[in-house]
């Protein structure tokens, strides 16, 4: 049995980018970039106006207010070829427009009598302002977005702004999802004695989509070797293949055996953590195998916090950990020793402070604790429990964003 901290330690380290592709610019938007990208020209390409006003020399606005002769217009758009400030005028300009020779600083037109042939300036003028000077962004050369960066708005703004209708990002993998069991039944089907809905399929389905991934439903694996073959062989096309039940010492836990039949080397079986002890972690060639128990809660509190990471990961993402943060427990906890324990928490915000209570009761089986859930926290090994008052280290659990 492998700890907490070495069985992320080694998934981490088994797991690689799955390769890249070239995409439309807007289609890459939340993907993560796969090459440092340097601007190919200056940004802003030429000196241009920042403001709706008059492009002036400073030498003649010394004395306010003044009085100048407008002598030119350029419109956002225009070519300020032959345009120029002479001594003791100014040339109405627009924001965007190039300023013409001469001009080294710009009044808006609120600071002014917006006149047209004359115009008179109501407020002191400084040297260089609303001016926005070439390459004051980005020089030539530049790198302005690194390799590993997620691709957001303001990226898709200058990527843009660079002509860059293309652009290289990881790609997403596909993963693979198997249940196993002769109980479980599909979706819309109502179930008879002795058999259960098959949620977990569609639960991690949700997961790996919600990581950025695109899942692939293999099906259900029944209780026999054939169809554990069958099925397991299929799941080993994809990228990433996730298995939930049967990786426990039942008669009918297959999937190990059978993996490794097929040439999945273990990395490791059981983790010193609960939920989700009888977690098991293989790979074949370089595809990454998860394989989790069967229990709802503790094959979501084990997607969480071993596979969520590692699709990260192969999708170029840097950080991949969900960070911690402090909360104070409002009512205590307990636990054995020796084992790392994931608790299912609600979370409250009062000024700075983070306050933690339970989401409800802790047993595997139950999973409206999930659905309440907004954080867990995550409890050492060594530690007997807290008690009401104590700090806990917790991170959130899915995409809480009304809470950060």
């Amino acid at each position: 049995m492998v700890s907490f901290e070495e069985a992320r330690s080694i998934i981490l380290g088994s797991v690689q980018t799955v390769g890249t592709e070239r995409i439309s610019l807007l289609e890459a938007t939340g993907r993560v970039l796969a090459e440092d990208m340097a601007a190919p020209w200056d940004l802003p390409l030429w000196d241009n106006s920042a403001m709706d006003g008059y492009a002036v020399r400073l030498d003649d606005c010394l004395t306010i207010p003044c009085r100048l002769r407008v002598t030119g217009y350029l419109p956002a758009g225009a070519k300020a070829d032959g345009i120029s400030v002479e001594a003791g005028c100014a040339v109405r300009i627009m924001t965007g427009a190039p300023t013409p020779v001469g001009c080294n600083a710009v009044v808006p037109v609120e600071e002014t009598d917006d006149g047209r042939q004359e115009v008179t300036l109501l407020e002191p003028v400084k040297e260089r302002q609303h001016i926005r000077f070439s390459a004051e962004d980005v020089a030539s050369g530049v790198v302005f977005v690194r390799s590993g960066t997620r691709i957001r708005p303001p990226e898709v703004n200058m990527l843009a702004g660079f002509g860059m209708a293309l652009v290289p990002v990881y790609r997403r993998p596909v993963v693979a999802i198997l249940s196993t069991g002769d109980e479980l039944v599909e979706l819309g089907r109502t179930p008879g004695p002795g058999e259960i809905v098959n949620s977990n399929t569609l639960s991690l389905a949700a997961a790996v989509m919600e990581a950025g991934c695109i899942p692939r439903i293999i099906g259900i694996a029944r209780d026999n070797r054939e169809s554990h073959l069958e099925m397991l062989r299929e799941g080993l096309k994809a990228d990433v293949l996730v298995t939930s039940a049967g990786v426990s010492a039942g008669d009918c836990d297959f999937v190990r055996d059978i993996l490794e039949e097929l040439g999945a080397k273990q990395m490791f079986w059981k983790v010193g953590i609960k939920p989700g002890g009888p977690t098991a972690f293989a790979i074949y060639g370089s595809i990454p195998v998860f394989s989790l128990p069967g229990n709802p809660v503790s094959t979501m509190i084990t997607f969480e916090e071993f596979v969520r990471p590692a699709l990260l990961r192969m999708q170029g993402y840097q950080k991949v950990l969900r960070p911690f943060f402090k909360a104070v427990m409002r009512e205590g906890l307990k636990k054995k020793s020796g084992k790392v324990q994931i608790v299912r928490l609600r979370l409250e915000k009062e000024g700075a402070c983070w306050y933690a209570t339970s989401s409800g009761n802790q047993q595997t089986a139950i999973l409206k604790t999930m659905v309440d859930a907004q954080a867990v926290a995550v409890l050492p090994a060594e530690s007997t429990g807290c008690a009401a008052g104590d700090e806990v280290d917790v991170h959130f659990y899915g995409n809480h964003i009304e809470l950060e």
